[in-house]
């Protein structure tokens, strides 16, 4: 679906950004570090993934958002992933809320620095993704 938008409609290749909330911020975490070619910075909410992938996103800006109490998707998971981002040289950041459980999304979708960040990205050339 994302080959065929690019090719009908006017985007910028370079500054597509995923962002996903539950599920949608695991598999944010997922599709990124599958093609990590085709994204300029993903912002997953209330997400995580497995960390062994995590130097597959160290060319790809992250900032994760999370709540302290969220008890469906604990946030043990996405602190280790934006660790082990960082640790692979990445450029990660998680905040978290702390009073806040599953429902991260109300404040992250909120705050418009996180779209200021966002268009602030551009992807990586290829070399610079080697």
């Amino acid at each position: 679906m994302l080959d065929e938008l690019l090719e009908q409609l006017p985007i910028d290749a370079d500054r597509v950004y995923l962002t996903g909330l539950s599920i949608g911020g695991m598999w944010t975490y997922g599709w990124a570090s599958l093609r990590p070619d085709r994204f300029a910075a993903i912002a997953p909410v209330c997400g995580d993934w497995d960390a062994v992938d995590a130097c597959r996103l160290k060319h790809i800006p992250v900032w994760a958002f999370h709540g302290a109490k969220d008890n469906v998707v604990p946030i043990d998971g996405d602190r280790a992933m934006v660790e082990a981002i960082k640790a692979c040289g990445g450029d990660a950041r998680l905040t978290v809320y702390p009073d806040t459980g599953h429902d991260s999304w109300t404040a992250a979708y909120a705050d418009p620095e996180l779209f200021t960040w966002l268009l602030q990205q551009r992807r990586k050339a290829a070399a610079a993704r080697k």
